[in-house]
């Protein structure tokens, strides 16, 4: 009764110690359980098993026994199947979800995580030494900092062109506030997601961005201007501080959640059969609402400090519109964007001649010209040249998939002059393409 038993783990080890300490009179019942972290009452069943049996009678029943909610083959098969057919590129996390979510299977993620090793689709990632950084708390209330960024990546894994998915995100809560596909990443598109910010949340107190020049202006020698972008006008209007971070690392949440949707969001475009930006922007919503419920925490403070936009959309549209001052000639014309306008008076208009007008260019396309508190009537009589802009990364990948579909769309066997015809074709399109959404 005294013989130890072969195989007890440490745990059953330390049982049996305890239990014969209690016997000897050594140790009380009470302070014994107390050790082992159990009730009374327990540790005195474990005391008349081991008078019965010594340390077997301590000795679990279920060890050598297959466990009760075993995988039967024929499902451990189903599952293998599915893991890699539809589910072969997904990590061991998400192929549960997925499986529970669309087949109906529950099973946990180390299982997955197993079979897939098993199966040879997945490899535990290298653990690299990585510079430490600082961690900085999050903070208190929902809307007190969003973090903004662009995510350029291929999307649709080839079924549509690459584009940039604008991403923002509440620094407090990692709740996700605004999604939207853009062509590529440009003033135009931060715009077009900030409205969207803006009418569901309100206006933040700050935003969170890296140093681009959609942000703020780098140029060490600039002479002119107010010192601000195009953006950094809007948030000032609309009374949001920008900051501008040093480091990628500095705005980690935006960065982690883009590597995220790059996982996530690539594999749900591709179950879903979505193969374009127009059909990905109207599932974004239900899929924001999915990540939210997953991925949110509560704020420390329960108070949002968004402030509500209590102005009408169209309002909201003023504050956006990039904007620019023109001089009226004295037949009351001007030029903008490579087309010449006139503006339309029911009399001679001699007060307008030499007139200052601001050009209202709208995030959605149009103009308004205003003269004062009113809007002028303009009408467009021609056009002229304007030079190629310069490139630079974030536009980079939109204008050679420019100049490639250029290229494509032509014969097979196209003469050089055709060719050079078609690229420079492309390259006025990106131009107006540019000049639209915003970029000098």
């Amino acid at each position: 009764m005294c013989g130890g038993v072969l195989g007890m783990s440490v745990a059953e080890r330390e049982r049996s110690h305890l239990v014969r300490q209690v016997v000897a009179h050594l140790l009380g019942q009470r302070e014994a359980a107390e050790r082992l972290g159990i009730g009374v009452r327990q540790f005195k069943r474990l005391v008349h098993a081991w008078r019965r049996e010594g340390d077997a009678g301590l000795v679990s029943r279920q060890r050598g026994r297959p466990a009760h909610n075993r995988l039967t083959a024929e499902r451990r098969s189903r599952i293998a199947t599915l893991l890699r057919e539809r589910y072969a590129d997904f990590g061991p996390t998400l192929a549960a979800e997925k499986l529970l979510a669309r087949e109906g299977i529950r099973v946990s993620r180390e299982t997955i995580r197993q079979m897939q090793v098993g199966l040879g689709l997945w490899k535990p990632k290298a653990r690299h030494a990585r510079r430490v950084f600082q961690l900085r708390d999050r903070r208190p209330r929902f809307g007190e900092l969003i973090q903004i960024d662009g995510s350029p990546h291929d999307w649709f894994e080839g079924r549509a062109p690459r584009c940039t998915l604008i991403v923002f995100i509440d620094d407090a809560t990692g709740r996700l506030t605004a999604l939207r596909f853009v062509p590529v990443e440009s003033t135009r598109a931060y715009l077009e997601t900030l409205r969207e910010q803006v009418l569901e949340h309100g206006r933040p107190l700050a935003f969170y961005s890296d140093r681009h020049g959609i942000f703020r202006v780098n140029a060490k020698d600039a002479q002119g201007g107010d010192g601000k972008t195009e953006f950094g006008r809007v948030a000032e209007r609309l009374g949001i501080t920008p900051i501008h971070a040093l480091t990628p690392q500095a705005k980690g949440r935006v960065e982690r959640a883009n590597q995220t949707l790059q996982d996530r969001l690539v594999k749900e475009l591709r179950l879903e059969g979505i193969s374009s930006m127009a059909a990905a922007n109207r599932f974004l919503p239900s899929f924001m609402a999915w990540w939210n419920e997953r991925f949110a925490v509560a704020a420390r403070d329960a108070a949002s400090a968004h402030r509500p936009w209590t102005g009408t959309p169209a309002a909201l549209d003023d504050a956006l519109a990039r904007r620019e001052e023109r001089v009226l000639s004295k037949a009351l014309t001007f030029s903008a964007a490579g087309v010449k306008y006139c503006v339309r008076t029911s009399g001679p208009g001699t007060a307008l001649r030499g007139a200052k007008v601001t050009l209202y260019h709208f995030v959605g396309g149009g103009m308004a010209v205003h003269y004062k508190d009113r809007v002028l009537a303009v009408t467009a009589y021609g056009s002229y040249a304007v030079p190629e802009p310069a490139e630079d990364e974030k536009t980079i990948d939109a204008r050679v998939e420019a100049i490639v579909a250029a290229q494509r769309s032509g014969p097979d066997l196209p003469e050089p002059g055709a060719v050079l015809a078609a690229v420079k074709d492309a390259a006025r399109r990106c131009a107006v393409a540019r000049q639209a959404a915003g970029h000098p």
